[in-house]
């Protein structure tokens, strides 16, 4: 992973980088222009059916995704990066994470057409090694359903350990009928 956004050395521990670069992929803060591509993936109900947002019905969905990133990213209170596969820049999903003290959370998703190629643990991977230069960090942790066994293994791909079982953990509405659904939780914990 390189950091190539350029920091003051004072801020370097804190701030997050606009642009993380991989072998094969280039991650970025997203831009208003992906909002039709963030829509693409996001009205897949296949995409979206794990994930804590519902699934995607229009364009503006994704612009109003695409204008909160900005704000959380400018707060402080989320780093959000859509995932590109160069020489296009089109995002064909979106990495992200928030620092909370001494934990981070992850999070990640990726268009069906891009599944089984490496990328989301590519791109999960990446934020994890740049979250665990943070000095302050000795966490970094994400939960999954129970059912996405996709999910589970990119996370046990990234080097996350499964610790245990988040039962009733989440309200997934794009399964509206079930009760809240029972979640692993995985960690990445600093050596003492």
């Amino acid at each position: 992973m390189r950091r190539d956004a350029c920091l003051p050395e004072s801020e370097m521990s804190h701030a997050a980088p606009e642009t993380i670069t991989t072998a094969r992929l280039i991650l970025r803060r997203p831009t208003p222009s992906d909002a039709a591509a963030v829509y693409e993936y996001g009205r897949d109900p296949e995409v979206t059916r794990y994930m804590d947002f519902p699934t995607h019905t229009a364009l503006a969905d994704a612009a109003a995704y695409v204008g909160e990133a900005a704000r959380r990213w400018e707060s402080g209170e989320e780093n959000a990066w859509v995932i590109t596969v160069p020489p296009d820049d089109c995002a064909i999903g979106g990495v992200g994470c928030r620092v909370r003290g001494h934990a981070v959370d992850l999070g990640y998703v990726l268009a069906r057409a891009h599944w089984r190629r490496g990328y989301a643990p590519e791109a999960a991977r990446a934020v994890l090694e740049w979250a665990s230069t943070l000095d302050d960090v000795h966490r970094i942790w994400a939960t999954c359903d129970v059912d996405n066994t996709a999910s589970a293994r990119v996370l046990e791909k990234i080097g996350m350990t499964r610790e245990g079982l988040l039962r009733r953990w989440a309200v997934k509405p794009n399964l509206p009928d079930d009760p809240p659904r029972h979640a692993y939780v995985y960690s990445w914990i600093r050596a003492a």
